[in-house]
C-alpha cells in the first residue's frame, strides 16, 4: 500500500499534474492540500474517472485539504476541523481507511504558515498547534494505528534545509515551531522519511523565486508521521521530485510512503 501527501498550491491550476501523476503513480491514497477551491468546485466526476473517491474540506481562494482513495470512503468516519478549535480555515480532514494489518486512521493537514515569528499569524499557529497536539493524542488513543500526513510548515531539523544558519530562527525554522513538532512526535510517531537513508539536501519546497528548484535551495516541510504500530510494515519513504520539473508546477512536491 501507498500513502501520498502533495500540496499542490491549487487544484484548479493543477487537476492535470494531479491525473498525470496518479496514471502514473497509482497510489492507494494521496493527500492534498491548498486545494484553494469551495467543496462544490471540487472535480469528483474527473478523479472519479480517474478511480478514486474524495472526502474534501474545501475554501473559497485559500486552504483547503481532501482525501482521494482508491476505495468509497464511509461519511461517518470522515472528520474535517479539530474538534473544539474555533476555526473559520479548512485545515485539516481525518478518515478511516483500509490498510493492510487493519484499518488505518489517516489525518491529513495544512498546518498555519505564521507568516513571521510575533505577529498575529503566528500566534494563530502557535494555538492551532496546540489545539492539534491534544486532539491527536486522543486520536491515537482510538486508533493505535495512525498516520499524520500534510504540508507542516515546519523544518524540524538543520538537515531539512538549504541554509539553516542562514534562516536560523525565521518562520518554519523557530525554536517554538520545533518544538511543537517534536511534542507530536512524542505522542508515539515517528517521521516515516528518516525510518530510511536519504539523499542529502532532500527537500519537497523550493521557492519559484530565483531558480530555486535548479539550485535544490530548498525545504522539507511535507511530512509523514506515523503512529508506533505502522514502524513495522514501513518499506520506503521518498519525495517525487519529478512534478517540480513540470510547466507550471505545484511549489510542493508529493512524498509517498509504502507499507507492506
Amino acid at each position: 500500500m501507498r500513502i501520498a501527501t502533495w500540496n499542490v498550491n491549487s487544484l484548479t491550476a493543477r487537476l492535470p499534474h494531479v491525473l498525470d501523476w496518479l496514471a502514473a503513480n497509482p497510489v492507494q491514497v494521496l493527500a492534498l492540500q491548498e486545494l484553494k477551491m469551495a467543496d462544490e468546485k471540487f472535480p469528483h466526476d474527473a478523479l472519479a474517472a480517474a478511480g478514486y473517491s474524495a472526502a474534501v474540506y474545501g475554501q473559497k481562494t485559500y486552504n483547503g485539504v481532501a482525501l482521494l482513495l482508491r476505495q468509497p470512503l464511509a461519511a461517518e468516519d470522515v472528520t474535517r476541523g479539530i474538534s473544539g478549535f474555533a476555526d473559520d480555515n479548512a485545515r485539516l480532514i481525518a478518515a478511516t481507511v483500509p490498510a493492510p494489518g487493519g484499518p488505518l486512521r489517516l489525518v491529513n493537514g495544512y498546518f498555519v504558515n505564521g507568516q513571521e515569528p510575533g505577529c498575529d499569524k503566528f500566534d494563530y499557529k502557535m494555538r492551532w498547534l496546540t489545539a492539534l497536539h491534544g486532539w491527536l493524542q486522543a486520536e491515537l488513543a482510538r486508533h493505535l494505528r495512525l498516520a499524520l500526513v500534510g504540508d507542516f510548515n515546519i523544518v524540524f531539523e538543520d538537515r531539512d534545509s538549504h541554509d539553516p544558519v542562514g534562516l536560523a530562527g525565521a518562520i518554519l525554522h523557530t525554536p517554538e515551531e520545533r518544538a511543537h513538532f517534536r511534542s507530536l512526535l512524542n505522542l508515539g510517531l515517528q517521521d516515516a522519511f528518516r525510518l530510511f537513508e536519504q539523499p542529502p539536501q532532500s527537500f519537497s519546497w523550493w521557492d519559484y523565486r530565483q531558480l530555486s528548484f535548479q539550485k535544490n535551495r530548498g525545504l522539507r516541510i511535507d511530512h509523514i508521521l506515523i503512529s508506533t504500530a505502522l514502524v513495522p510494515q514501513a518499506r520506503a519513504c521518498a519525495i517525487d521530485r519529478a512534478p517540480r520539473k513540470w510547466q507550471r508546477p505545484s511549489d510542493h512536491a508529493p512524498v509517498v510512503l509504502t507499507l507492506e
